[in-house]
């Protein structure tokens, strides 16, 4: 209903997909704000009133999710500026940076409680108990399991990592509060006063790792991961359906924020094609990816040997071999140069990223099960990993 809600409210405006992102993202913060206000002001007055820790901690949490929710807004807002003299590829991964700044408070709230759940540990204190409390505190999970998943349709529509920040220290916020409702029951129906500090302290280490989790992501894209699955293939099959292009390899995605992306990827063509004809044809490709996918990309062209049986029986073969060493292997750019002594095979071998074998001992195995089949065979072989 939310989704479908959202959808309508962008249709009518009339938004393109980059207005809408920013828009949505900004309204993400200001709603984060009054949400985190209210929830601040209620639970600081339960925490006051109980001697409640865990509840005080909660309510200086929801003070600095209204500070996340800030940085949200101003990633947003700095990630969409245009491209300028001094940033050609755009400002778009100044939204990652603001994403690690909101994963800094993750951090700090898991801090601030575990510094403070050690001490209730240490110097236990007796928790006031009313009913009200508890439903207090229960509302406030959940008003922030609905921001959570407000946050978490606004990133599917947006892929604004800060959104996913947002959203995970919205459920940061329902564990720890979840967990205090859990201390002072235990604190009124026993006489077992630690609760309060060990169930803190055990939230702390769960809220640890779930900012963990948020910053690995954030620093796949900016030191760069391999594209999504469903984009090589959308690239692959724009090219792979023109019929004089015949394979495609080394395949490299260049993410520079979300909406400019810059690729670049090797076709392969048959030697025999007109030069001319081919550059067109590749022309087409690219602004047909451009178009489809709203990726900038530079196809360069490949010649190879088609139709040729020697070829195509070394080919063969070396695709056996390949098959028995490692079948994860593969290989692209295969040529053959015949001489009176030797026959020199030269490709690209493209193997996983495997820390048990070396580039020297892939190759010195590659080599003896060649020379198994054929003394004559020389390999000149260039070894590499994937970019997808």
């Amino acid at each position: 209903m939310i989704s479908r809600f959202i959808d309508n409210f962008i249709d009518k405006r009339k938004w393109s997909k980059e207005a809408s992102r920013e828009r949505l993202g900004i309204f993400s913060g200001i709603f984060g704000i009054i949400c985190n206000a209210l929830l601040c002001t209620i639970k600081f007055f339960v925490g006051t009133v109980t001697g409640s820790v865990s509840i005080t901690a909660d309510a200086v949490n929801n003070l600095s999710d209204a500070g996340t929710s800030l940085v949200t807004i101003a990633g947003t807002k700095l990630a969409s500026k245009p491209v300028d003299e001094e940033h050609p590829f755009g400002h778009g991964r100044l939204e990652y940076i603001s994403a690690l700044i909101v994963s800094f408070f993750i951090f700090l709230m898991s801090f601030e409680l575990a510094k403070s759940s050690v001490e209730k540990i240490i110097h236990p204190q007796d928790i006031k108990f009313n009913i009200w409390y508890i439903i207090v505190l229960a509302a406030a999970i959940l008003i922030k399991l609905f921001m959570a998943y407000f946050n978490h349709i606004l990133y599917r529509k947006t892929d604004n990592i800060n959104l996913k920040a947002v959203m995970q220290d919205s459920l940061n916020d329902c564990i720890a509060t979840g967990a205090t409702i859990i201390a002072l029951l235990i604190s009124s129906l026993t006489s077992f006063k630690r609760a309060d500090g060990i169930i803190g302290l055990v939230v702390a280490v769960v809220i640890f790792f779930a900012g963990l989790g948020i910053v690995k992501d954030i620093l796949g894209r900016l030191l760069g991961q391999p594209p999504s699955e469903e984009l090589v293939k959308g690239i692959e099959d724009i090219m792979m359906s023109e019929e004089q292009i015949v394979g495609v390899h080394d395949l490299i995605v260049h993410d520079y924020g979300p909406g400019r992306i810059i690729a670049s990827a090797h076709a392969e063509v048959p030697s025999t094609v007109d030069i001319v004809e081919i550059h067109d044809v590749i022309d087409n490709v690219e602004k047909k990816i451009s178009k489809e996918l709203k990726i900038v990309i530079c196809v360069h062209m490949d010649p190879i040997v088609v139709d040729d049986e020697e070829v195509d029986a070394y080919k063969a073969l070396t695709k056996d071999i390949l098959s028995e060493l490692n079948n994860e292997y593969s290989f692209h750019d295969f040529k053959m140069v015949k001489g009176p002594t030797h026959t020199n095979l030269i490709f690209d071998l493209v193997v996983p990223y495997d820390k048990k074998k070396t580039s020297a001992e892939i190759l010195r195995e590659l080599r003896n099960k060649f020379k198994e089949k054929d003394e004559n065979i020389n390999l000149v072989v260039t070894v590499e990993h994937s970019y997808v």
